[in-house]
């Protein structure tokens, strides 16, 4: 209320000056209005200043409730965001233990679909190798048992083959010129080009050492114009089809 009474002393001062400046009779009033406000008895101030106290107690009295309220309101929301963020926290922590039993499931998950796969990369590995064994045998299997058929059909041949030689054997140096021996003789040639061809070669064992898994000794003789146990004569040639005795020779031997 003071306070009040001096922004109005103030305002009032402040509104002489600028009616002095104006208008010197407007200023005379003004002061005698002046006067008559502030000349007041001391009860009247007494009583004025009774009245200013009254009103300033209740009015502390409301700004301290509002103080308290606003006091407990804010320790209400300290309170409860602490309880929020205790709820927060162990919802994380929750969640987190959760995502971790995720993780471990999902991390077994792994290493079983992983040791499957080197079991499933290992079997077929494997079965790979046998096929390829597989195919490499029954290759080899196949060749042999082809090789021991043409052995069958190109042992067959081998009397022919002496039989030819035989025949030129007999032959005389006139007959030579003869058609039908020269035709004989193509033969003869033609079906030596053709056991060539399919790797049949002959042994030709005269003069070499007596092998007994590629000769045949039918006979011995002793002679020194030969060294023991060489080949003096072959009287029936052996043939070899590729690296196998496709027949062994007879032949006479020295001792």
């Amino acid at each position: 209320m003071e306070q009040d009474l001096k922004d109005e002393v103030q305002e009032k001062e402040y509104m002489n000056e600028e009616m002095k400046e104006t208008d010197p009779l407007k200023e005379e009033e003004m002061q005698s209005q002046e006067a008559d406000s502030t000349d007041f008895s001391p009860e009247q101030n007494a009583a004025s200043e009774g009245e200013a106290s009254e009103d300033s107690v209740p009015a502390t009295d409301s700004e301290a409730d509002k103080k308290k309220s606003s006091g407990n309101k804010s320790s209400g929301s300290k309170s409860s965001g602490s309880k929020k963020s205790r709820k927060t926290v162990k919802g994380l922590e929750m969640e987190l233990k959760a995502q971790g039993e995720i993780i471990d499931e999902l991390s077994k998950k792994l290493n079983a679909a992983e040791q499957a796969a080197e079991q499933t990369q290992d079997k077929y590995q494997r079965l790979m190798a046998e096929f390829e064994n597989m195919r490499k045998r029954t290759e080899k299997e196949a060749a042999h048992m082809y090789d021991v058929g043409a052995k069958e059909v190109l042992e067959k041949l081998l009397p022919v083959i002496d039989n030819f030689e035989r025949a030129q054997m007999t032959v005389t140096e006139e007959q030579r010129e003869d058609p039908f021996v020269q035709g004989v003789d193509k033969i003869y040639r033609q079906t030596l080009d053709y056991l060539d061809s399919v790797k049949v070669t002959a042994m030709n064992a005269e003069g070499k050492e007596f092998d007994p898994d590629l000769h045949n000794a039918v006979m011995h003789i002793d002679d020194d114009a030969y060294d023991d146990n060489v080949v003096v004569e072959e009287l029936q040639k052996g043939y070899m089809y590729k690296d196998e005795v496709l027949r062994h020779s007879m032949v006479k031997v020295a001792n």
